[in-house]
């Protein structure tokens, strides 16, 4: 069985989201303290329980750190806890953002065309049934960017599923799950942005289901890198 995850009172989980955006957006740099909890408390009308739990998880996050005379330190960005939903949701608000969504499509990129290869060998009746399903209605959605989105990450979990890879799957839709947010990453696709992604995912699909496995991973990455590359902004800081 599980461990259930702890319970966060609802007024520390909203000090926790507001201190943990502060940092990643680097608002306490690190080696910097955190404002005394008197003054988090002052700040935040909130009792000295609800910081010092708010401190824990955030310590819990690798956020920060109690140093003996110094308070609640902030921690360098290398013990963060990156793939953490409330950190990941924050470095997608920086300013050299496009450097994380850079490094999530490389991320992307080696985890899916992994994944699409191992799908292809593994993939059952029913899911192949599933992938035909979604391409057919992926066809219909071309007019419709915002629908075809959805679906698109739809049709890219039942590849994920096949490939029985867990652990690829819960690292891709968890830092996809919050890059997504990001307009950034969306990108304001085109008709004819849609109509070339829809071929890849033909190709992807079609290699998939035919138990290809290099081409299902060769098609993967032309269509991850490619799709990136027409909607990644140009000249942006930090990218």
């Amino acid at each position: 069985m599980s461990r259930p995850q702890r319970r966060r009172p609802p007024l520390a989980a909203a000090v926790v989201r507001s201190l943990a955006t502060a940092i990643v957006l680097g608002e306490y740099p690190p080696g910097t303290a955190l404002p005394s909890a008197g003054d988090l408390c002052e700040e935040y009308e909130v009792s000295r329980t609800v910081i010092r739990e708010a401190t824990t998880t955030l310590a819990e996050k690798g956020l920060v750190a109690t140093r003996q005379g110094w308070g609640t330190v902030v921690l360098d960005q290398d013990q963060w806890s990156l793939l953490d939903p409330l950190v990941l949701d924050a470095l997608f608000q920086r300013k050299d953002r496009l450097v994380y969504l850079d490094n999530l499509i490389e991320i992307r990129t080696t985890l899916e065309c992994a994944m699409a290869a191992r799908a292809a060998g593994r993939i059952d009746e029913e899911q192949s049934a599933a992938l035909s399903a979604k391409l057919n209605e992926l066809a219909g959605l071309i007019n419709d960017p915002e629908a075809y989105s959805r679906s698109d990450i739809e049709f890219h979990e039942i590849i994920h599923r096949a490939s029985r890879d867990a652990f690829g799957r819960a690292i891709v839709s968890s830092i996809q799950g919050k890059a997504v947010r990001s307009p950034q990453y969306s990108g304001d696709p085109t008709r004819e942005d849609i109509e070339l992604t829809h071929e890849a995912h033909a190709r992807v699909a079609a290699a998939v289901l035919a138990g290809d496995g290099d081409a299902a991973a060769e098609a993967m990455r032309e269509h991850i890198t490619s799709s990136w590359a027409r909607r990644r902004p140009a000249d942006v800081p930090g990218a």
